[in-house]
């Protein structure tokens, strides 16, 4: 076979092949695809067999591979993929635990302020946390201490990881339905208590500029987080028309993505917390440092939020990503 003659024989057919591959289809248009695709593999397969490699057959598998990814599917390309997981499938999966996320918080609030009553409603409660030296000297000292004891960066990396690795706990193992629950208890528990102490040692002023600057958004990141961990619960117990497993895989696809994003959120309130609270700020400016941290967090799940998912998102992979859905009637 001559190499040459065939190239100038099926040189149009070859570059509408190559045009098609790079163009929006219609029906039409994808059957048009194929058949070409089809004649140009014979005729790639024909150069091989006779001449072996050549420069037409380097061409001619160039336009296939182009016109191949076209037919089966490609990813989107990197930097796409990441500005649309920023933008889209992250903001979308906490916008659906908002309302979730309120009730938790009001809740836990509730906790707090309930257990904080109690212990300074009675005298023999506060005696029975510790010596009345002990619980003077925490009071006096070991509160504030705390915020500032270590150096700031070093301070604000430990706390990031440790209530990033929370997070992660009340979303990961959310499928439990105890988990989560057990974390807002706990965590709403030792705050009571410690706003409790400081409010019988007359350092209610104090527990509470402390506790601000960075608690708001600290907070609010436990409570989104234990609302994912519920939902994906949620979708175990009750599946609808899927089977557990797949409601389980799509909720924990779309709701795992919360923890990844509040590592983000946890490591600004872990700064927040780290170069700001405990250190010699004015107080109305270190209120509004936390606030507006709080405020970017909200702008972003709410905000953006709502826009994704007006958008179709819901947090979770796209069809290409994640594989070809089961179709359940109803």
């Amino acid at each position: 076979m001559d190499a040459d003659a065939l190239a100038d024989a099926r040189s149009r057919e070859w570059a509408r092949l190559d045009e098609l591959s790079r163009q929006a289809l219609d029906g039409a248009g994808v059957d048009e695809l194929i058949t070409r695709y089809r004649a140009a593999s014979a005729d790639l397969a024909d150069l091989r067999s006779s001449v072996g490699s050549s420069p037409q057959s380097a061409h001619v598998s160039t336009i296939l591979a182009r016109a191949r990814l076209r037919l089966t599917g490609q990813g989107e390309n990197v930097l796409r993929q990441i500005t649309r997981f920023f933008t889209l499938q992250l903001p979308a999966a906490p916008y659906r635990l908002r309302w979730t996320t309120l009730v938790i918080a009001l809740a836990s609030l509730a906790v707090m302020v309930g257990v904080a009553i109690w212990i300074t409603s009675d005298p023999a409660l506060v005696a029975a946390l510790g010596s009345k030296a002990d619980l003077q000297y925490y009071a006096d000292h070991s509160f504030t201490d705390y915020y500032t004891e270590n150096p700031a960066a070093e301070f604000a990396g430990m706390v990031w990881t440790n209530n990033a690795w929370i997070a992660a706990q009340c979303v990961l193992l959310g499928v439990t339905g105890i988990w989560p629950v057990m974390v807002l208890m706990q965590n709403a528990v030792n705050v009571g208590l410690a706003v409790g102490i400081m409010f019988a040692f007359g350092r209610g002023d104090v527990v509470v500029l402390y506790l601000l600057p960075h608690g708001m958004l600290e907070l609010t990141c436990i409570f989104v987080a234990a609302a994912a961990g519920l939902h994906i619960f949620w979708a175990w117990l009750v599946p609808g028309e899927r089977t557990r497993g797949e409601a389980l895989a799509v909720a924990g696809r779309s709701l795992g993505t919360v923890a990844i994003g509040l590592v983000f959120a946890l490591g600004l309130s872990g700064m927040v917390e780290g170069f700001v609270t405990g250190w010699g700020l004015p107080w109305p400016v270190k209120i509004g440092i936390g606030a507006l941290a709080l405020a970017v967090f909200l702008a972003y799940m709410l905000i953006l939020g709502r826009r994704a998912q007006r958008r179709g998102e819901s947090g979770d992979l796209t069809e290409f990503e994640a594989g070809t859905p089961t179709l359940v009637a109803g």
